[in-house]
């Protein structure tokens, strides 16, 4: 009986995400199954695009179509890229973010690599050779079948035992992941005691053994190459190579191929990885690990944006693993779910945090004195036993400048971006153009002289360098990344997020310029600086002093006590009567002020009371365009979904490129853009 394919296209056009119907020809017959990347004909075009294979099915049990099917044209790769649980994961995904599920599978799938896949094709050929002649010489013995469950993974005693150890600090935590629970952990908050990482990501990797050990696999999601490293680190050390896959964008492109297609094996792994890695296509997941969900590098910037921590919510509820999320910090988004019993709270046996100490300026010192006598004494103390970390807000010498006789900020005359000093004497440059400009005058007064408004990473290194003379001092920030720092004594200046770790834990810890970073407008600020504070005094050895200078209020009192959750509970608090995000959910809305109009006034026909303040704007932007923010109850979720994306279709479907040929052939498209779940509302 003649087969039909349903194949979903690899487009970004919005018209397009969903499956056609295609005839299989009887010489393509024996090579198609659901997966396999395909060669199609698509009429609208008049050219051929590539697809995937979702299923086929008997053209009997088809309704008859109107026009014949047009055939398959061929299959790309015999192998099944995609497999039926990725798919069904992005089809949720883009379903509630009111998006594309080819934009989801674009970011997992990596370009083929054709050398990668024969590698990959031989070696699984050898392997079913082997295990054809042990079965023919035994009969006795029989292999694992396809899709069924292998057999746990053999894991070294002393893995397993240090697994097991770990675990058991927290009560009820193995068995709430053999369960497959979702789980909120506050992972220690210091050094590891025999590796330069921290003691997270060693809870971490023994989640992940211990899940390994029953024979499922594991997905491990970090934000970026510094705690991915110290995750692969840890494993190196108590796991055998084959058994743990790196998973990130950083690879080449053969590389990323081949570690794709080993998770398509039917052994279970540990899959270690940024963002992406929460679609990683591995065999029987048992359980999906989220480091640090509050770092906007889980967050994607590429359509239809879906954050991993949703993806996490949505593969969890799709295939019932467990779900943990681990951080040093609690953001709103997981106590929300906490407070509504969705995620579990699973605290330590036994609670250790570090030793704050909120510094402030005392009688008789200077209000603007940057580092208080108290933070000093304390540095130069530290100094005499190992290395001194002193986190600053920002890279660079003076990476403000302002007149030196009004204040006005100082600002390029060609782009008006920032003015900056990269050292002392040099000539003012723009950080957005990055013009040198050394003939600048003020607008406002007319004055020429200029002022350091801010002290960057290199400019803190040379001031503390004269304070302590005869130190080592060594800076760390995005021009100078640095990973490790030994045990001699050393000051490390470092801008936020790239702190080094040092061995055996910094033995002082200074948190420089609190009050300007909580001068920041975002709406998540608060959560922000205190998940940096967090994540800098985590790295400080045990019984060591962590000085927060110059901050009081609700953030430093919930670092100085390390109770997180309860700051995280309290800003859920404040949001809702404010209709804030994550106490309800966002949508962006930007395109022209007709599609714009027409996308509104459909939703509000969908939901009545979306109205008010409901709707914030619209309000003109770049190129012409007009962008407004829509704000909806969870419930009201998938109508939301259903209906901008119903309006993002249609505007494309009306803004399509004429016919060839035809006198409007070079009219512009109109694109509506449509984004779910915006954390900041920054109208």
């Amino acid at each position: 009986m003649p087969l039909v394919a349903r194949v979903l296209i690899d487009s970004p056009l919005p018209q397009l995400d969903r499956l056609f119907d295609y005839a299989v020809p009887p010489i393509l017959e024996g090579e198609v199954r659901p997966g396999v990347r395909v060669k199609v004909p698509l009429r609208t075009v008049g050219r051929m695009v590539e697809g995937y294979l979702i299923e086929t099915i008997a053209q009997a049990a088809t309704p008859p179509p109107a026009k014949p099917l047009s055939e398959l044209d061929s299959v790309v790769s015999p192998v099944a890229v995609l497999t039926p649980e990725l798919y069904a994961l992005a089809r949720r995904a883009a379903d509630r973010s009111a998006g594309s599920a080819g934009d989801i599978l674009r970011l997992v799938i990596p370009k083929r690599m054709v050398r990668a896949e024969k590698t990959w094709l031989a070696a699984r050929a050898a392997a079913a050779g082997e295990v054809e002649s042990i079965e023919a010489s035994d009969p006795s013995h029989v292999g694992t079948p396809p899709g069924s469950a292998a057999p746990p993974v053999a894991i070294p005693a002393a893995s397993a035992e240090w697994a097991g150890r770990l675990l058991d600090e927290y009560p009820d935590l193995a068995d709430r992941i053999d369960q497959g629970a979702r789980l909120a952990v506050d992972p220690p908050p210091h050094p590891a005691s025999d590796l330069p990482v921290g003691a997270w990501a060693e809870l971490v990797a023994a989640m992940a053994v211990h899940a390994l050990a029953r024979g499922t696999s594991a997905l491990i999601v970090v934000p970026d190459q510094r705690d991915e490293d110290q995750v692969l680190a840890v494993l190196a050390a108590r796991m055998p190579g084959d058994a743990v896959v790196r998973d990130d964008a950083r690879r080449s492109g053969p590389e990323r191929y081949a570690g794709y297609l080993r998770l398509l094996d039917e052994h279970p792994l540990i899959v270690v990885g940024n963002r992406s890695t929460v679609y990683a296509p591995a065999a029987r997941v048992g359980v999906v690990i989220v480091w640090d969900d509050g770092d906007p590098l889980l967050a994607e910037p590429l359509s239809p944006g879906v954050h991993a921590r949703d993806a996490a919510l949505l593969r969890q509820e799709l295939e019932g693993s467990a779900l943990v999320f681990a951080g040093h910090t609690r953001t709103t988004d997981v106590e929300r779910l906490v407070q509504l019993g969705w995620v579990l709270d699973t605290p330590a046996r036994r609670r250790s945090s570090p030793t704050v100490v909120l510094s402030a300026t005392r009688e008789g010192e200077s209000r603007g004195q940057r580092v208080p006598s108290a933070a000093f004494a304390a540095a130069r103390e530290a100094l005499a036993h190992g290395p001194v970390l002193v986190q600053v807000a920002r890279p660079g010498y003076a990476p403000v400048l302002v007149c030196g006789g009004c204040r006005t900020p100082a600002r390029c005359p060609h782009c008006t971006g920032p003015l900056r000093a990269r050292r002392q004497g040099a000539a003012p440059e723009c950080s957005w153009c990055g013009r040198t400009i050394p003939r600048w005058s003020c607008p406002r007064c007319q004055g020429t002289t200029l002022r350091m408004a801010s002290s960057g990473s290199e400019r803190t290194a040379d001031e503390l360098g004269r304070a302590f003379p005869n130190t080592r001092v060594i800076v760390a920030d995005g021009d100078h990344p640095v990973a490790h720092v030994d045990a001699r004594p050393a000051l490390v200046i470092a801008t936020r997020g790239a702190e080094p770790q040092a061995a055996g834990g910094y033995r002082a810890v200074i948190l420089l310029d609190g009050d300007r970073m909580l001068m920041a407008e975002h709406l998540r600020i608060g959560e922000s600086c205190l998940r940096w504070w967090s994540n800098a005094a985590a790295l400080a050895a045990p019984g060591a002093p962590v000085h927060l200078v110059g901050v009081a209020g609700p953030v430093a009192r919930a670092l100085a006590t390390w109770t997180q959750p309860s700051y995280a509970r309290a800003e859920l608090a404040d949001r809702a009567p404010l209709h804030m995000p994550p106490t309800v959910r966002v949508a962006s809305v930007e395109g022209t002020a007709a599609s714009v109009g027409t996308a509104l006034d459909t939703l509000r026909a969908e939901i009545p009371t979306l109205s008010g303040w409901n709707v914030l704007g619209p309000v003109p932007v770049d190129g012409g365009r007009v962008r407004a923010l829509v704000r909806f109850d969870y419930a009201s979720g998938r109508t939301v979904a259903e209906t901008l994306r119903a309006a993002v279709v249609a505007d494309a479907l009306h803004g399509r490129r004429a016919p060839r040929g035809s006198a409007d052939r070079a009219a512009p498209r109109t694109t509506l853009r449509v984004r779910l779940d915006v954390p900041e509302l920054d109208l």
